[in-house]
Parts: C-alpha cells; structure tokens; sequence
C-alpha cells in the first residue's frame, strides 16, 4: 500500500530539510578554510552537529517510508 499523500509530502519535506543542512555544512566547510585556527575549529563543531542533525532528518525520512511515523490528521 503506497503512502498517503501526507506522509508523502511529510517525507519529502523531511528529505528536504536534510538536504538544506548537508548543504549549508558544505558552505560552512568553506567557509571555515578562510578563518583563523580557533574560529575554525569553532565551525567545524557546530558543522558537525548539523551533520548528525541532517543524518538524523534523514533517517525521520526513511521511517516515514517504513510507516514507522504516520502523519495523522489535524485536530
């Protein structure tokens, strides 16, 4: 049985969002390369939770496949 056209966006929106943020680490890292030492180690911890944060959206995203998580209606 396919998802529902809620879960579907829901996932699509999750896979997004991970996406966005793997993005934005990648500019960060290059950002980071143009800092001083102590700034860019600041950035590269900060890179590296939005990295386990999009790994995390993405997994969302894969339970939302599974139907682990179900978008249920709006009360």
């Amino acid at each position: 049985m396919p998802l529902t056209k809620a879960n579907q966006q829901l996932r699509r929106d999750l896979k997004a969002i991970a996406l966005n943020l793997e993005q934005s680490c990648v500019d960060l890292g290059k950002l980071a390369e143009k800092l001083s030492d102590a700034d860019a180690i600041a950035l590269a911890g900060l890179v590296g939770t939005l990295y386990e944060e999009s790994s995390r959206l993405a997994g969302y995203a894969d339970e939302v496949k599974a139907r682990r998580i179900v978008r249920g209606k709006a009360q």
